[in-house]
């Protein structure tokens, strides 16, 4: 009895299994790269009920970061500042301004302004402002050049890879304790950085944690 079909087609289940792994492979390689914090998370800049602008405050009126974020050296949480804090100013300046009406109804209220948070690292992630900024991390390093951003913005991806790239060689991002809050400063070469931060680093004892255990409590 002859054949109905050709020598060739004896392959090609597998060949069609080969092109099904294939093309699965690539598009979870896809998935598994671009939905990464990196592309999902940098760059957002959600809608404010207030429209605050950091390069106002900070680089033309010279605040420093801890006249609003107070708790930022002492409490593993960076605080959103309150309505209070606004008014100690806003009181007087801008009193009527209609940007603010979120801020004064706020303090006719006693309600808190609805921000939107950006900055957000997972429930399952331990993560303390304090210890951070207290042995010489910058606000930069985390934040960028929020100092001069008109809208906030999330400017690291805050991912896990990228947290481990400091606690791995901290001496690339430790900074002289009187520069953390100053978003300006840069070491005069990376050449300085590293001798700078390797001192530092043996001084103040520094040994980030690398294993599951450090940020996974």
């Amino acid at each position: 009895m002859a054949n109905f079909f050709p020598s060739w087609t004896n392959w090609l289940p597998l060949k069609l299994l080969v092109i099904v792994f294939v093309l699965g492979g690539v598009v979870t390689a896809g998935i598994w790269y671009y939905f990464t914090p990196k592309y999902t998370n940098v760059g957002y800049m959600p809608t404010q009920p207030v429209p605050f602008s950091h390069a106002v405050h900070v680089e033309q009126l010279g605040m420093d970061c801890r006249y609003c974020h107070s708790y930022v050296e002492v409490a593993g949480h960076s605080n959103v500042p309150s309505t209070q804090t606004c008014m100690a100013c806003h009181s007087q300046i801008k009193s009527a301004s209609p940007k603010l009406a979120a801020v004064r109804e706020s303090w006719a209220t006693g309600e808190p302004v609805q921000w939107v948070r950006i900055h957000k690292a997972p429930d399952y992630t331990y993560f303390n402002h304090a210890v951070h900024v207290n042995r010489g991390i910058s606000c930069y390093s985390c934040h960028g050049q929020i100092n001069a951003m008109p809208v906030v913005y999330q400017a690291e991806p805050l991912s896990m890879s990228w947290c481990l790239d400091c606690h791995r060689a901290p001496e690339n991002f430790l900074r002289p304790p009187a520069e953390v809050f100053n978003l300006n400063w840069r070491p005069a070469s990376s050449a300085d950085q590293l001798a700078m931060g390797a001192e530092y680093k043996k001084e103040w004892n520094i040994n980030p944690p690398v294993t599951c255990g450090g940020c996974h409590r």
